[in-house]
């Protein structure tokens, strides 16, 4: 339940006498402000319709110019974007939109600044979806190229342009470099053997913290990462439904960390 503003003034001032119902009245009225203005950020349905599209065009119209970077696409880019696709398990309709939106991408005519510049505005005050975005170009960018060449760069670029800064990047970098343990989430391709050593340490990686944070910081950190890619506040705030699949993964990848480092410090 929320409380409107007459209500807390009227509360107020039950409590407090005549000066606190003048104080209430005040109060009061600039508690309704405030909810005024959080209802004015709250996106409706056709608004959130809009951020949907302008997300899932912009993902993979930069996909294709990042694989374009170097001058040219190679196969090993073309099958990275489709594993994208794959693993977003995205149905039939939206993998040949995404195709056509990655083509239009690697296009010489493509204007990066433009189209870096509508998203940033659909996503405006909603730092998590941008790093989604982020998120789903570097997943691409590994499996394509390594993020070798001019790709890390533009990526860092791209980065910036949307509010992520470079820490972060290099943070989603080592996150989705993860493979094997019980991280299921990473690029594709074989799953070397890691030690438990090493499990941990990726563990801590995933969750932002580190060996010597207190388990208090550690559940904090926990909490904060989970909030960050929970699905369904990522979809209350554009994520398009068919990209839900890849904040379910890094859900479940962030729980069993969490639940890897819980376990060892016996939380």
């Amino acid at each position: 339940m929320r409380y409107t503003g007459k209500v807390v003034g009227g509360l107020i001032g039950m409590f407090l006498g005549p000066l606190g119902a003048l104080a209430g009245v005040l109060l009061g009225h600039q508690v309704d402000e405030h909810l005024d203005r959080e209802d004015a950020q709250l996106p409706g349905p056709e608004d959130l319709a809009a951020i949907s599209e302008r997300f899932f065009r912009a993902t993979f119209r930069v996909m294709g110019y990042l694989a374009k970077a170097d001058g040219r696409v190679s196969e090993q880019e073309i099958s990275a974007a489709r594993a994208v696709m794959a693993e977003l398990r995205l149905d039939a309709p939206r993998v040949q939109q995404a195709i056509e939106c990655f083509t239009a991408g690697k296009q010489s005519g493509f204007d990066l600044d433009v189209e870096l510049g509508d998203l940033g505005r659909a996503c405006a005050g909603r730092p998590d979806l941008v790093r989604v975005f982020i998120e789903i170009q570097v997943r691409a960018a590994l499996s394509g190229n390594n993020l070798d060449g001019p790709v890390r760069p533009l990526v860092n670029r791209i980065a910036g342009r949307v509010g992520v800064s470079p820490f972060e990047v290099a943070h989603i970098e080592a996150v989705l470099r993860i493979r094997g343990g019980s991280f299921r989430y990473a690029p594709a391709g074989a799953e070397p053997r890691i030690s438990e050593a090493q499990k941990i340490e990726q563990a801590y990686k995933v969750l932002e913290a580190a060996p010597g944070d207190s388990d208090q910081d550690i559940v904090k950190s926990y909490r904060r990462q989970l909030s960050r890619h929970h699905p369904d506040k990522l979809k209350a705030n554009g994520l398009p439904e068919s990209m839900i699949e890849h904040a379910k993964q890094r859900t479940q990848q962030i729980i069993e960390a969490y639940e890897l480092i819980r376990e060892r410090r016996g939380i």
